[in-house]
């Protein structure tokens, strides 16, 4: 319930500015800008500027997202929302897209932001999938990070891809299996019509979880050899003692994505990283309050680490 009730309860929609970034490799992504109440993005004026990074199948659009931005912007904030390649309503250029263990894909991003926003101090949330991306950067770049932010947050991250995507497809966790592969398949599908033969139609079409689709897909379309090399060389967990930059990891020890087991225990990460499993939260839920609820616990949680504990 923690994690599908927010779907009913969503913040509004946010005005966003959309600014469309040419890649390295000749595809593009988009950029959602948080615009102020006078309909001008903020960046120039405020002295801070949260960089969101979306989880799976997810988008500037997602209920996190969006009261990530919206507190933000309550504090007197920048802040902008990362659409991965093929999430912002529009498919991307290439053949591959985007997958947890890009992070690559978040270096260059947070380099140009921070070339082109020299006098910000600058923070990144990962939310999910996001989440595990930022934090395999972090702990490959080492105290690098340093270069390109301040802080950072890790929100219900698959540290360990193996044991969540086994996870999933068990019992009633099956529902989340079901609901991302609609539209994995169906994203999918579009490639093949662009680029026929790219990957065996019919493995794709007959996938029943995350891990026949990521070894028909997902894998060979970004340089592994399969689902077992793509989960462990896309999974931060190996990587968190690595980190230097200030972290906060916040997962529900009650994530139907994560198993308890698959938690980092405070002796597999760095001395840098603040953990945080509170006991209740789901999946990047965390709905506090009373009926109908409020989404307003995490996002004050992952702002209060940034302006109070680092």
């Amino acid at each position: 319930m923690q994690t599908l009730y927010p779907l009913l309860i969503r913040p509004d929609p946010i005005p966003y500015q959309r600014q469309r970034w040419e890649t390295p490799d000749g595809d593009f992504i988009d950029l959602d800008w948080l615009v102020t109440a006078g309909g001008v993005t903020a960046t120039e004026e405020a002295r801070s500027l949260l960089v969101v990074f979306h989880g799976l199948e997810g988008s500037s659009n997602s209920h996190y997202v969006l009261a990530l931005l919206a507190a933000a912007a309550a504090i007197g904030w920048a802040a902008v929302a990362v659409n991965f390649r093929g999430c912002s309503g529009e498919s991307n250029r290439l053949p591959r897209a985007y997958h947890s263990g890009d992070s690559d894909e978040i270096d260059w991003i947070l380099h140009r932001l921070r070339t082109t926003f020299p006098q910000q101090q600058h923070y990144a949330a990962g939310v999910s999938l996001g989440g595990n991306a930022l934090l395999k950067w972090l702990g490959e770049r080492g105290s690098a990070a340093g270069c390109c932010l301040q802080a950072a947050a890790a929100i219900s991250a698959p540290v360990d891809l193996a044991a969540c995507g086994h996870h999933l497809a068990h019992g009633v966790n099956r529902v989340y299996t079901r609901h991302f592969l609609h539209s994995l398949k169906r994203n999918a599908a579009a490639k093949l019509r662009r680029y026929p033969g790219l990957f065996d139609e019919r493995r794709m079409r007959s996938a029943r979880n995350l891990y026949e689709f990521d070894d028909v897909v997902t894998a060979p379309l970004h340089g592994f050899a399969g689902a077992d090399d793509y989960w462990r060389r896309a999974s931060s967990k190996p990587l968190l003692g690595g980190i230097r930059l200030p972290t906060l990891l916040l997962n529900a020890v009650n994530d139907p994505f994560l198993p308890p087991r698959a938690l980092p225990a405070a002796n597999e990460v760095a001395g840098s990283v603040r953990i945080d499993f509170p006991r209740q939260g789901g999946h990047v839920g965390f709905v506090t309050g009373n009926p109908p609820g409020q989404l307003v616990w995490l996002p004050q949680r992952v702002l209060h680490y940034f302006q109070h504990e680092v």
